[in-house]
This record gives structure tokens, sequence and C-alpha cells, in this order.
């Protein structure tokens, strides 16, 4: 249902022409790198 004055993006216009994934990838070692350290303080300070 479309509304008159409604802005309507393509995809490429929402994202701002930007198609990297690299939040996927910063994520994904953010959260490997956490599980490591705290894994190494549990033994550590165990």
């Amino acid at each position: 249902m479309v509304h008159e004055g409604d802005t309507h993006l393509t995809g490429t216009e929402a994202r701002a022409g930007s198609k990297t994934k690299v939040t996927r990838y910063v994520l994904g070692i953010s959260l490997t790198l956490i599980v490591i350290i705290f894994a190494v303080l549990l033994f550590l300070y165990r």
C-alpha cells in the first residue's frame, strides 16, 4: 500500500552504495576473541 508523500528507496540507495561485508567479519572475529579471552581468564583465575 503506497501513500502519497512516502519515500521509497532502492536497496543501493538505502545502503548508500556500500556492499562490503566487513561488519560480518568484524562481529565474527570479535566474538571469537572474546570467547578465547574468557577461556584464558577462567583458567588463570581458577
